[in-house]
């Protein structure tokens, strides 16, 4: 585990510090600012629940329920229920970076100081995320409005010492004896501390961060198997200048079509081979690399934008505001966040399209200048790539489904007063499906074009030396080159992985500079 340390304080969190602790085990501590905001927004509460006046949360009930008044002594029963009745997930285990980072992003909003939470209550989070200690969280159970009930539910399950929890070694065990292994007392909830555990999009927002850490890898390796693409294809770079591109300014084509002119940079295959069957221009899914990939660059971009405004947020209802009120609110509909998880899940779906067109005429003989049809060794003999593709477009069709907005739905729940959800939560977990076909979908295409390159260089041309760094990297990364056909699975594995992992990209830096 990295013993990066997150502190957590009254500000706005990071990105990166949600990607640290979710998937790197980075360490957290609470920051004497927000151990003292901690410390008096819970005076607010404590003041609150002695008057004889309901407040939603600290002496009511919940949901369509709230209207009864709770009686004093029967408080900490009512907290305790409400986290053992909302957790009321289904279906199978959400994983566990998913998991800390809907943990961390709950701390994160505690610690603000605005949910009336005491300070020994955030420190026991911070304590079971520092141990490895993850809830069992299911995949449905959140609508995205009045925040992510059941996953959060499961989560403050886990710190009162009941259900189910993984411990650090990856086995599944009961919560209280893993933190008692771990020396954590489960916590005793009081007045509003179940409610504040419970409210917010962490859930959502969590794996929106973590799509767009993995978006912008992916988008940068699109940028690259395009350039390599183009040129297998005996392309013309000329559509990337940067000349081109400056009027029409929108900032991620530019940076898109910089990134391959620079993976081309050198190339002797580019615009010069095309004597054979001469083109004007070449087909839409070459020609338009930068406009597709920028267009959706400029969305995660714009998702991006979200996710920091959320991160800044603290959503809870009620909230503690610094002159002692405790108000009601609606901050934790999940509508923006929902929002931008389709809009990726749409710009990820149309990235995979145009990879899988360009894949597909690397391996058409009649489109691809001279390129042995499907890659084989010996056509007919050998299929070459041809199933690849049909893999491919498998995914691609996928994608598409998962392009469907989930936040166009809403189902009313709790006897119509929550009449109105965001489904930001499926939205969620679609976009994280959607991300792994796209990783998938980048990789055949490099496989592809990888093959495609070396079989021009074995014909006398000379590929840019990015593009030799690329082809030596994934062939040492144990997916191999041209020739008869073999067991191609754990190829396609390879260069899943490959892609995934970040290598491409790191592949190609040290002879193009950074890339963006």
């Amino acid at each position: 585990m990295d013993m990066h340390t997150v502190v957590v304080g009254t500000s706005g969190t990071t990105a990166e510090d949600v990607v640290a602790v979710a998937r790197h085990g980075a360490r957290i501590e609470l920051s004497t600012a927000a151990v003292d905001a901690l410390a008096a927004s819970r005076l607010i509460v404590d003041a609150l629940a002695a008057k004889p006046e309901p407040v939603y949360g600290v002496s009511t009930g919940f949901g369509a329920l709230a209207s009864r008044h709770i009686s004093p002594e029967l408080r900490a029963q009512l907290q305790r229920n409400i986290v053992r009745s909302h957790a009321a997930g289904m279906g199978p285990r959400v994983e566990r970076e998913v998991v800390r980072a809907l943990m961390f992003l709950r701390l994160k909003t505690v610690a603000s100081g605005h949910t009336g939470v005491r300070p020994e209550v955030a420190q026991t989070m911070a304590d079971v995320l520092n141990a490895g200690i993850t809830p069992v969280v299911h995949e449905y159970g959140s609508l995205g409005c009045s925040g992510d009930l059941a996953p959060l539910s499961h989560c403050a399950l886990t710190l009162m010492g009941e259900g189910d929890a993984e411990g650090p070694d990856g086995t599944v065990r009961p919560a209280g004896e893993l933190l008692a292994a771990h020396g954590i007392a489960p916590v005793e909830l009081r007045e509003k501390e179940g409610l504040a555990l419970l409210n917010g999009t962490d859930g959502m927002l969590g794996m929106l961060v973590m799509a767009l850490a993995d978006l912008r890898n992916l988008y940068t390796s699109a940028d690259i198997t395009a350039a390599l693409s183009l040129e297998a294809l005996l392309g013309t770079d000329k559509v990337l200048a940067p000349e081109l591109h400056a009027i029409r300014p929108h900032p991620g084509q530019g940076v898109s079509a910089d990134n391959m002119l620079r993976v081309l940079a050198g190339s002797g295959l580019t615009g010069h081979h095309q004597d054979d069957a001469p083109r004007v221009q070449d087909a839409y899914s070459v020609r338009c690399a930068p406009q597709v990939n920028g267009a959706g660059r400029d969305t995660l971009d714009y998702a991006a934008v979200v996710a920091g405004r959320e991160l800044a947020s603290s959503v809870d209802n009620p909230v503690v505001l610094p002159d002692g009120r405790v108000e009601s609110n609606g901050n934790f509909h999940g509508a923006p966040v929902a929002y931008v998880l389709d809009f990726l899940a749409i710009v990820a779906a149309d990235l995979g399209s145009i990879c899988e067109r360009r894949t597909d005429r690397l391996l058409d003989k009649n489109r691809s200048h001279g390129l042995p049809p499907f890659l084989a060794h010996d056509a007919g003999v050998d299929s070459g790539l041809m199933i690849a593709q049909y893999t491919q477009a498998a995914l691609v069709s996928e994608m598409k489904r998962l392009a469907v907005p989930a936040s166009a739905d809403s189902i009313p729940s709790s006897a119509m007063q929550e009449d109105h959800v965001s489904m930001g939560w499926s939205a969620a977990r679609k976009l994280r499906t959607a991300v792994d076909n796209l990783a998938r979908i980048v990789a055949v295409e490099l496989y592809a074009a990888t093959r495609a390159v070396e079989i021009r260089a074995a014909e006398g041309l000379t590929p840019a030396p990015a593009s030799q760094a690329a082809v030596a990297a994934l062939r040492a990364a144990g997916a191999q080159g041209p020739g008869p056909d073999r067991f191609l699975a754990p190829d396609l594995a390879a260069a899943d992985t490959f892609v995934r992992e970040g290598r491409l990209v790191a592949a190609v830096e040290p002879v193009t500079g950074p890339l963006a």
